[in-house]
């Protein structure tokens, strides 16, 4: 995936940004709603998007500042793991890239991205229950909150895409 505009670019991560993927990681804030994962897990998600690149349209990415390449975070689309006809996004932000509209950007590239990827395949995305923030940005990015779900035991918000926004 590659997307520009005047605020972020999505694209690949090279070999070498592995460290400003595993320094997103560290900040508390942004890691609030996630469930604990090592810095080797973390750094084994970073090494299956540089191969996942070679093998097809769904991965993980990294965003960066269109003005200055900073570096703002990390998004991903995959196949859903509770339902293989469907397609889940999600997105990190580094907390300096809060509140100013990035995220509702980046939903809106994933959803493009992966409608031209595949037609037929639904859209879907979880939050952490008490992720607030993320659940504005995916219903201001035309999702509706479905049913709760639950993944490793726990209570997640559930949201899927409709397609007639489009």
């Amino acid at each position: 995936m590659y997307y520009k505009n005047d605020t972020i670019i999505i694209r690949e991560f090279t070999p070498q940004e592995l460290h400003l993927f595993l320094d997103l990681f560290t900040n508390e804030n942004v890691t609030r709603y996630l469930p604990y994962k090592s810095p080797e897990e973390f750094k084994q998600m970073f090494e299956k998007a540089l191969s996942d690149y070679k093998e097809g349209p769904l991965s993980r990415w990294g965003i960066f500042n269109a003005e200055n390449n900073d570096f703002v975070g990390v998004c991903l689309a995959r196949v859903f793991g509770e339902n293989t006809n469907q397609t889940e996004i999600g997105y990190m932000l580094g907390e300096n890239y809060w509140g100013k509209g990035i995220g509702t950007q980046i939903c809106k590239a994933l959803v493009n991205y992966c409608l031209s990827a595949d037609q037929e395949k639904e859209i879907v995305a979880l939050t952490d229950l008490d992720n607030i923030g993320s659940q504005k940005v995916l219903l201001k990015s035309g999702f509706k909150r479905e049913e709760n779900l639950i993944r490793d035991e726990r209570e997640l918000a559930y949201f899927l895409y409709s397609k007639e926004k489009v």
